[in-house]
């Protein structure tokens, strides 16, 4: 019996979100290996058995969440998004990376996984803020963070490590209910609890909507047309007229 893959938690046109599982492994490997060229030097996916196994085992933690995005049609493994640092209290907010693997760019792929992902940050999550940072020369990446509503908060030098040097990076973000988020509202798995939270909210929506737009459509009466005024003119003008001299 062949190991089970992960449920997908939320769904899109043509992608799901699921967590990874150790019956990935050898698509997954395949994929970062073929990817070495796309993803150097801006990422580092899992390249061993080991490196891998540890991925899997940090996809559901308080302070981090790996996702895999997968195509809907036959649920191949086209990129991944991880929401790191994980961080309560008064901020709660996270970071977010991703890359998405060789075969599987410039066809709206990651667009629609990130959005997927953000919809789980802010309403699975609950966080009120996502950050992303992105090298400047990583242009695709900047492009990406941009179409999925992040923006432009500032520059910072010599911010993380990667591939053994300091890197710069721009620093981007999205806070949730404040305007600059531009995703749409992919919906859930059907079936996950996730789903059926996300319809009883709409409904809820769509409820509060109808009251208002009832109150707005609802027009004052008319005032009745005064016909005394006519009256006292038409009286008025009949005295003019038949005056005598």
């Amino acid at each position: 019996m062949s190991p089970r893959r992960a449920r997908p938690l939320m769904a899109g046109r043509r992608v799901v979100l699921r967590r990874p599982a150790v019956a990935d492994r050898d698509e997954f490997l395949a994929l970062a290996r073929r990817s070495r060229g796309l993803h150097r030097p801006w990422a580092h996916a899992p390249q061993d058995a080991r490196a891998f196994r540890t991925f899997v085992a940090s996809a559901r933690r308080p302070r981090g969440e790996r996702f895999l995005v997968c195509r809907r049609d036959g649920g191949a493994i086209v990129g991944v998004v991880n929401l790191n640092e994980i961080v309560r209290g008064a901020l709660q907010s996270a970071f977010v990376g991703y890359y998405a693997f060789a075969g599987a760019t410039g066809q709206g792929f990651m667009t629609e996984g990130i959005r997927l992902a953000l919809r789980y940050a802010f309403e699975v999550l609950r966080l009120h803020r996502v950050e992303a940072n992105v090298q400047p020369g990583n242009r695709r990446s900047l492009a990406l963070a941009l179409r999925c509503g992040f923006r432009r908060e500032g520059f910072s030098p010599r911010y993380l490590k990667i591939g053994g040097r300091w890197c710069d990076h721009e620093r981007l973000a999205v806070v949730r209910g404040g305007g600059a988020s531009g995703f749409s509202a992919p919906r859930a798995a059907a079936g996950s609890g996730t789903a059926r939270g996300a319809a009883a909210e709409g409904r809820s929506r769509r409820r509060a909507a109808g009251r208002r737009g009832a109150k707005r459509t609802t027009s004052a009466p008319r005032r009745p047309r005064c016909r005394t005024r006519r009256y006292v003119r038409c009286r008025a003008g009949t005295r003019r007229t038949g005056r005598r001299r």
